[in-house]
């Protein structure tokens, strides 16, 4: 199994997020770092556009591709990696958002299992309190009683109409996903669609094309990924208090 990183250099709300230090290394790094020793996963790579980015990983001993400047999602990055010759061999790709150094490990096994249970795809979500789920930097996500994503959001989902009513629990997605080859190349082959742009969520696509998209949900929150100055800010303040020997505990 190949878990792939995508690590893009021109994000607009942290400028030169992947190269940002957390704990004195790259943000790209701390991610490999995070998941390079997943049992399920066989191999990681990062995927950049950068060769600042291909740098600093390998400096740290990690095996990078480069690709191309023109993809609009992460998802678009890995399905180039996988298909170039040396990755023939992985039927199940894990895609790994590189800016989520605090990832549960159990999302990235949470996901692969809803793969290998029959979903095309396979994510994780944590719960959320209602405060958070108003912040539209925490995607949502709800499903049916299978466990199968129904829509993802930035708005606060389901939406409380009656005030006096228990509402549903809230679920925040984590960015982490598994694909079996077949359905990376569905979801790559179309352009997004209107809802992803609007959105600005690729998985949207996904489920446009009728893909199922399996959510392991986990039991515990999750610590969030770094999106902002102010969360970069945050993570180092939180790296520092939970670090022993230089890596996350």
């Amino acid at each position: 199994m190949l878990g792939v990183v995508p690590a893009r250099l021109g994000s607009t709300r942290l400028t030169r997020k992947p190269l940002q230090l957390l704990g004195g290394e790259p943000l790209v790094v701390r991610v490999w770092e995070r998941v390079r020793g997943i049992a399920v996963l066989d191999e990681v790579v990062v995927a950049t556009d950068a060769p600042e980015v291909r740098a600093a990983v390998e400096r740290a001993g990690g095996r990078v591709m480069m690709t191309s400047t023109n993809h609009e999602s992460g998802t678009d990055r890995v399905a180039e990696v996988v298909r170039q010759a040396g990755f023939s061999r992985f039927d199940l790709i894990v895609n790994i958002q590189g800016d989520e150094p605090f990832l549960p490990l159990a999302a990235v096994t949470g996901s692969v299992e809803r793969v290998r249970a029959g979903d095309d795809v396979g994510t994780a979500a944590v719960p959320i309190d209602a405060e958070s789920a108003l912040d539209p930097a925490r995607v949502k996500v709800v499903t049916d009683r299978r466990g199968r994503a129904l829509y993802f959001s930035r708005a606060r989902i389901p939406f409380v109409r009656n005030p006096g009513v228990e509402p549903a629990a809230c679920w925040q997605h984590l960015g982490v996903y598994a694909y079996t080859r077949s359905a990376l190349e569905r979801w790559v082959a179309e352009p997004p669609t209107d809802l992803e742009r609007t959105e600005r969520l690729e998985q949207l696509r996904a489920l446009d094309l009728g893909l199922s998209i399996g959510v392991a949900r986990l039991a515990e929150p999750a610590l969030p990924g770094i999106d902002t100055p102010d969360d970069l800010a945050w993570a180092e303040r939180h790296w520092n208090a939970h670090t022993m020997g230089g890596g996350f505990r």
